[in-house]
């Protein structure tokens, strides 16, 4: 028997507590197609995975 990974979603504001972006730069990133964002009834759900890709580690300035 296999068994599969269960996909977790994120709301907005658990998103933007976790990794400290206002609720309202996550929806401009979701309105500017760099963020999925995904869709049950009014409720807006987000990728953890996603979210986290979103942030772009700055390089040292070396």
């Amino acid at each position: 028997m296999t068994t599969t990974a269960r996909r977790s979603y994120e709301s907005l504001a658990q998103a933007a507590e976790r990794t400290g972006i206002s609720t309202r730069t996550l929806r401009r990133h979701i309105s500017a197609g760099d963020l999925t964002a995904y869709r049950c009834g009014r409720l807006l759900r987000l990728d953890p995975d996603d979210v986290d890709r979103m942030m772009v580690r700055v390089p040292n300035g070396r």
